[in-house]
């Protein structure tokens, strides 16, 4: 096909070709970064057909190979590879992020009441109570109310149970939206008072002219992707003849740029960020309502985390501080650290608005409950009659019908460090220690041994409040083949694997991997 086409255009026509919900959004994300050319006409965005289907034929064609070559026991349908990474970041899922999490879609195949060829009968009934004795963020608790399951959540970090409850909160969006406000109107008169916005001003001004002369959108990205010029070279090349500038407007702003503390705050903010953390912080401690001060405080965290002194690339991994502008390998342009959290801060707040309202829509009127706690001896029947009795009653009554979880994997995350921003800013302590697998402690045979006796022990402590005929499924990529000693040690019997394809972990890291959902019973 030769044609152009409008980007919305561009959408429905891509959609029906490759039968996938193919975006507005995915497309401009694909022009913006270069993947294909667009050109404008009588003052729209068009984009090429042919780019299209060159692209996309490309794109889908690793997911064939790869689903091409599995074996026949493998559920293709787990790869969910038809939902577009909107969906898979639904509502509150997106409110605070969060590594080694699966996506909702993943939890409601196994809690909902389909059956398939895989799935050949409903383990969950409306009513019934589940539990994620590892909740990290909360997607089993969040997706348990949309099918009206009650939930409960264990998790030794007490930052993730902070995030899980937020989640699961049943807002006043109009109390919430007032202190938003009252904060939004504080921070703005601090941050012009201060006069870094005129500093700030100049400097993404300046940086626009520069990068539409050096690195010119989107004719840069295309040579980039030609192969017809090295950006790595070219953008240090381009990052220091900028240099120049940005010495100039410190020194005419009296721009301070590291301070001399040593925690992890003043290490990995810039100091204006770190004395707006400061400040903001302040405010939210005098915030009398305990519900609305800790989702503050989420909204707050997930603000600093994407303001912290790094290059965009190195988000997800910290490595080493960047304080003045410097070629930005994910944008392909000269970037520069944050010297303000106001527009994130402003962003992420309206956003968390947003999916409260979604999600409070969605759910069912269920009960949850997340409790910060070691899984493998945690009391909860003593600390849910006093966080949450009508809980505590429902499962003395009934009992726990089983459990759905992905428990860490052998030395692959270290759950605490990832929060360390989080743990710093709200002043709460950290049990490192108490992880089971993390990856300081590694992947040989003695992290492997501990790893085992360490989930064998929470199953065995959570199932003497299950239900006989209880169902447990666990998400693992057991590539150590430790899952069938843990089953055998819980006093429990591996029914069936249920594989999975992990086509995608996230735009820029697109490596491919199988994980098993282990369903198991009692032995």
């Amino acid at each position: 096909m030769d044609a152009l086409l409008t980007i919305a255009d561009a959408s429905r026509w891509i959609s029906e070709r490759y039968e996938r919900n193919i975006t507005k959004a995915n497309i401009t994300y694909l022009i913006t970064y270069g993947r294909v050319r667009s050109v404008i006409r009588n003052g729209r965005v068009m984009v090429d057909c042919d780019e299209l289907i060159r692209y996309y034929d490309k794109e889908y064609a690793r997911q064939r190979e790869l689903l091409a070559q599995l074996h026949k026991d493998m559920n293709r349908r787990l790869a969910f590879s038809e939902y577009t990474e909107k969906e898979r970041t639904k509502h509150v899922h997106r409110l605070h992020p969060y590594k080694g999490k699966f996506i909702p879609q993943l939890v409601e195949y196994f809690l909902d009441s389909h059956t398939d060829e895989f799935k050949r009968e409903v383990y969950f009934q409306p009513g019934d109570i589940v539990l994620d004795p590892f909740c990290g963020s909360g997607t089993t608790l969040v997706q348990a109310s949309e099918l009206s399951l009650h939930s409960l959540g264990f998790d030794v970090s007490e930052f993730n149970v902070l995030i899980t409850n937020t989640k699961i909160h049943r807002h006043d969006l109009t109390a919430l939206m007032q202190v938003i406000q009252s904060i939004n109107k504080k921070l703005m008169t601090y941050y012009e008072e201060n006069g870094l916005h005129e500093f700030d001003a100049e400097l993404s001004a300046r940086l626009a002219r520069f990068n539409a002369e050096h690195f010119p959108t989107p004719e840069f990205k295309h040579r980039v992707r030609r192969k017809e010029v090295n950006p790595r070279q070219y953008g240090v090349e381009k990052s220091m003849l900028f240099q120049p500038q940005f010495v100039e407007l410190r020194e005419k702003y009296d721009v301070i740029l590291k301070d001399a503390g040593s925690s992890f705050l003043d290490k990995w903010y810039v100091p204006s960020v770190r004395a707006e953390i400061d400040f903001i912080s302040s405010l939210v401690r005098e915030i009398e309502n305990i519900s609305i001060r800790n989702t503050i405080w989420v909204i707050l965290s997930r603000t600093i985390r994407s303001a912290r002194a790094t290059t965009h690339i190195d988000l997800a991994t910290l490595k080493e501080p960047v304080y003045s502008p410097y070629y930005c390998r994910k944008h392909l342009k000269i970037c520069k650290p944050l010297f303000t959290l106001t527009t994130w801060w402003k962003r992420y707040s309206d956003d968390a608005i947003r999916r409260f309202d979604q999600y409070a829509k969605l759910r069912r009127d269920t009960l949850q409950l997340a409790i910060c706690g070691d899984s493998r001896s945690i009391p909860f029947r003593e600390l849910l009659y006093l966080h949450h009795p009508e809980l505590a009653a429902l499962i003395g009554e009934q009992k726990i019908a089983g459990i759905f979880t992905s428990p860490p994997y052998v030395g692959m995350i270290d759950y605490h460090e990832q929060h360390a921003y989080a743990y710093e800013l709200l002043g709460i302590e950290r049990q490192d220690e108490a992880e089971i697998g993390p990856l300081f402690k590694g992947k040989g045979r003695e992290a492997q041994v501990s790893y085992v006796k360490g989930i064998a022990d929470v199953l065995r402590h959570c199932k003497q409040y299950f239900v006989e005929d209880y169902n447990v499924f666990l998400v693992a990529n057991d590539r150590f083949g430790l899952y069938p000693q843990i089953a055998e040690l819980s006093g429990m019997r591996i029914v069936k694997r249920f594989e999975r394809p992990v086509l995608r972990r996230s735009e820029f890291d697109q490596s491919a991997y199988f994980e098993t959902v282990f369903h198991m019973r009692e032995e």
